[in-house]
């Protein structure tokens, strides 16, 4: 495999638009159209749902179809309750970390726009008393800067706007992308990428190419679910984020053995079909592509398992991106990593053909 770079500075551009523009669970339509309009010039047609998922496709009117997957959403707060002094109590959209909320800066999306606001936290003078309290979905709360419920009704927020960070793109000794969000825009950005390759590379595929950007994985695979009975595909290969677990707090012998810059992670698990696995294994071998292996047990907890379950059952895999701080605004990737990953899932579309590579029984 070539050691030159796949990522054009065009591309690095509209990674860094794509991760700074708000995409929260529910509320996905302004990241998926940057999505579509970047990826325009290398599909035939998009498909999207009534709830936002996007899809790009390649050779429409082929009868096999190949799905590669990732998802838009990111995670978020709602406010829940507002009280008489403008302070504003929250509930999680998605998986959201209550431990990293105070002191961070807020957007609270509103028909009025953005409302700026800060996660308030007690100065710690005042915390050192007989039981210090830890973070905790009771406590943590919003603060606009308003002295009065009225005040911030007045402002636009009510009980169920949505919340986010505004953390933006950053760029670590070279080659770490860090941002909130890289679970699972990331994803998108990478089949993107694998469009753009074929297009480039004037590569034609004996199948239909489903480039999916699925909503709602966040609150329980959703988006897939919906698009999965849409498409009716013959193969899925969808591409997530799991743990780096060389960092501090985090035991091996529970989440595995991963690093990143040590490759994409190929996923094991009952959803993985064994066949379509082994193909991309064999793939990354030959293509000298570094991986690495991960069990994941009963369920990937992905988009694979909404995939692999539809239709009567879908040749599915997954295929994953080593990440550090999940759930955080801090999420960190290596751009070699990235590159594999999109290189990974390139290769591999151009040695499926059609359902007979993947007979479970052949």
């Amino acid at each position: 495999m070539s050691t030159e770079s796949i990522l054009k500075d065009t591309s690095i551009a509209f990674l860094e638009s794509y991760l700074n523009n708000a995409s929260p669970t529910g509320y996905e339509s302004e990241g998926q159209k940057l999505w579509m309009n970047y990826l325009k010039p290398y599909v035939d047609t998009f498909i999207t749902d009534t709830y936002g998922t996007a899809v790009g496709v390649i050779n429409p009117d082929a009868p096999f179809k190949v799905v590669i997957e990732g998802h838009a959403d990111e995670i978020s707060w709602y406010v829940n309750y507002i009280t008489e002094d403008g302070l504003l109590y929250v509930i999680r959209n998605g998986g959201s970390d209550h431990q990293i909320a105070p002191s961070k800066r807020v957007h609270i999306h509103t028909k009025k726009g953005i409302v700026k606001g800060v996660f308030g936290w007690p100065a710690i003078h005042t915390r050192l008393r007989d039981k210090e309290e830890s973070p905790k979905i009771s406590n943590i709360f919003i603060d606009l800067g308003c002295e009065t419920k009225e005040q911030v009704e007045a402002m636009g927020v009510h009980v169920g706007c949505v919340i986010t960070y505004p953390d933006e793109f950053m760029i670590l000794n070279e080659n770490k992308f860090v941002c909130r969000a890289i679970d699972n825009r990331m994803g998108g950005f990478m089949i993107a990428e694998v469009a753009r390759l074929l297009h480039e590379n004037k590569k034609t595929l004996p199948f239909g190419l489903y480039i999916v950007n699925s909503v709602q994985e966040e609150i329980g695979l959703r988006g897939a679910e919906m698009i999965a009975q849409t498409i009716k595909p013959n193969v899925a290969i969808v591409t997530d984020v799991c743990h780096d677990t060389t960092t501090p707090m985090i035991d091996k012998k529970v989440e595995g053995d991963l690093k990143m810059g040590k490759g994409p992670v190929i996923a094991y698990a009952p959803a993985v079909q064994n066949k379509l696995r082994d193909l991309i294994v064999d793939i990354a071998v030959e293509n000298k592509i570094p991986f690495q292996r991960h069990a994941t047990s009963r369920a990937t907890g992905t988009d694979t398992d909404a995939f692999a379950y539809s239709n009567g059952g879908v040749a599915s895999a997954l295929i994953s991106l080593p990440l550090r701080y999940m759930h955080t605004t801090v999420e960190m990737v290596h751009r070699d990593d990235v590159e594999n990953v999109i290189q990974l899932i390139y290769q591999s579309l151009l040695k499926i053909e059609n359902n007979e590579t993947f007979s479970y029984f052949k």
